[in-house]
């Protein structure tokens, strides 16, 4: 198995959250775990960044992709890891 990773960023999250929730929700299925992270020292930071482990679906992840990417605001890129045969 190789690991697929998503990473979003998001630079206006009080402006794009609900559609980006929208479009996750929409994909679920591939998505195998999600981590949201923000800063919260003082305030709720309005930039986010969320890390999804996803399935092995290459055109459900272009879909996804593709989804996230016609939203003003959000930086999308996927990273696949390799890994050696002693860690599949």
């Amino acid at each position: 198995m190789i690991p697929k990773i998503m990473l979003i960023g998001m630079s206006e999250r009080h402006n794009t959250a609900v559609r980006v929730q929208e479009i996750l929700t929409k994909h679920g299925c591939i998505i195998k775990v999600r981590l949201g992270l923000h800063e919260t020292e003082k305030l709720c930071s309005p930039c986010g960044l969320i890390i999804l482990q996803l399935a092995d679906e290459p055109s459900e992840i272009k879909n996804l992709e593709n989804d996230l990417k016609a939203i003003k605001d959000i930086d999308v890129k996927v990273v696949q890891m390799e890994c050696g045969s002693d860690l599949s």
